[in-house]
């Protein structure tokens, strides 16, 4: 990118809209992973006009366009691998309309997934998915990358919500995908194509979402176990039981221990792991659901190892907990300087061989490594901790990451659940798509974006021309 490039870039976001300065560029130079890549400039575009202009722009002058959320993805999908112009949707940040009637709702991609689930809730709706970054993560980015959360056990992932799209395509088009009603079928689903391709194919400028009502109850419960593979049985044997939480979560010993001055209770001594349950809906449902959860749990004949069965006393409890819980990923840096963050999933009954997997990998290797996450649809998160200037104990963790995955495949599994690909999961995308498979998925790619401008070096690592 030249000067002149640069000249015409101020004169469509205007000059207070380009960084370029390198103190402004260093602030979106990383993201979740800790890595870094410096981009040569940093646009705030305020309309899809803009946006527009930019990608007509970008390919005239062979520039790479990296669109960007709130940086908080753990794969590296917004990093600058090979410098170019970041593109922050910040400014693109307003809830457009939340149609009650309908329970349909229109937002930006800018707007911060917690916001808009506080403004739908005072509407008496319900936006289910609730990434643990909810609080600081982009509706835009949660579409990009398909983001789940601990309710995706009972309500599914973003994908699930998503009805329609406007995308500025890779060349400069506008285009309009989906619907806003409860069923549409005309013509392929591009809407489903563009969840989760991690802006390598388009920008997202406008969302359209189905909502739910708002339930009027829920009650929150905790198990602590003397094991982690009772831990993770009890997963399987409380879904196949006819109770359908939303959310049902998994932390182990380490996890525990990393985030303890959150909790709102002592544990129980040898507890090696943690259940935390939900169950959610009118007021006899939960009822209902909680008192067969309660029976269920109270068989110690059948489960010796359940050290305490709790329930959560009011509000404040609860918030601690999902303090807690929230907390592990970025607490997890008391024990080593940097991670390895892995989110694979399994099938439900698969758990307790994932989680055996892990402890002897950690024991073999020396290496510490904590599993946490939504066990109620088997999506483990596996953090591997690491000193990267220790270069024999970095070398243990990526040996960990790739035994990781090739069991994930052996459990037919899958090797992400939420975060995406990136760049940090692009050499071992072989592992789980067929020959076949990624190369129409490339065509695809280039069907869309033939220069290879838009976001390139993430999924399959294709360098631009």
């Amino acid at each position: 990118m030249n000067k002149k490039t640069l000249k015409k870039l101020q004169a469509i976001v205007g000059a207070k809209h380009l960084a370029t300065a390198r103190e402004d560029l260093m602030c979106y130079s990383y993201d979740g992973t800790g890595m870094e890549y410096m981009p040569t400039a940093v646009a705030f575009p305020g309309s899809a006009a803009e946006i527009s202009s930019i990608m007509e722009l970008a390919n005239q002058d062979r520039f790479p366009v990296i669109p960007r959320g709130a940086g908080t993805g753990m794969t590296g999908g917004a990093l600058p691998v090979e410098g170019g112009l970041v593109l922050v949707m910040s400014r693109l940040d307003r809830i457009l309309e939340i149609d009650v009637e309908n329970q349909v709702a229109v937002v930006e991609p800018g707007v911060i997934t917690g916001q808009f689930q506080a403004a739908v809730r005072k509407e008496g709706l319900f936006y289910p998915p609730d990434p643990a970054s909810r609080d600081f993560c982009t509706m835009g980015g949660n579409v990009a990358e398909c983001s789940g959360g601990p309710s995706a056990v009972k309500y599914g992932v973003t994908r699930d919500y998503v009805l329609g799209l406007e995308v500025v395509l890779p060349d400069g088009r506008l285009m309009h995908t989906g619907v806003r009603t409860a069923k549409g079928v005309v013509g392929y689903d591009l809407t489903r194509l563009f969840i989760g391709s991690e802006g390598t194919l388009g920008i997202i400028t406008r969302i359209v979402v189905r909502l739910l009502a708002l339930p009027s109850h829920k009650n929150t419960y905790l198990v602590l176990t003397d094991s982690l593979r009772l831990a993770a049985r009890l997963v399987s044997e409380i879904l196949k039981s006819g109770i359908l939480p939303n959310t049902l979560e998994y932390m182990d010993q380490t996890a525990l221990q990393v985030v303890n001055d959150y909790l709102p209770l002592e544990l129980v001594q040898n507890t090696r792991a943690l259940l935390l349950i939900e169950v959610d809906g009118d007021e006899n449902s939960v009822e209902d659901q909680g008192k067969k959860l309660l029976r269920l749990l109270a068989n110690r004949q059948s489960y010796p190892g359940i050290l305490e069965v709790r329930q959560a006393h009011d509000a404040k409890e609860v918030d601690d907990l999902w303090k807690a819980r929230r907390s592990i990923s970025p607490a997890a840096y008391k024990l080593r300087p940097h991670k390895i963050s892995e989110d694979v999933v399994v099938p439900k009954t698969k758990i307790p061989q994932l989680v055996q997997f892990t402890e002897e990998l950690s024991r073999e290797l020396g290496i510490v490594i904590l599993t946490f996450g939504h066990a109620g649809d088997g999506n483990i998160h596996v953090n591997i901790m690491v000193d990267k200037d220790n270069p024999e104990e970095y070398q243990k963790g990526q040996t960990a990451k790739r035994l990781l995955f090739e069991h994930v495949m052996s459990l037919s599994g899958t090797l992400s659940g939420e975060h995406g690909i990136g760049i940090t999961k692009a050499p071992f995308l072989s592992l789980e798509i067929d020959a076949t498979s990624l190369a129409l998925m490339q065509k695809i790619k280039s069907v869309f974006d033939p220069n290879n401008i838009l976001n390139p070096g993430k999924i399959f690592g294709i360098k631009r021309h």
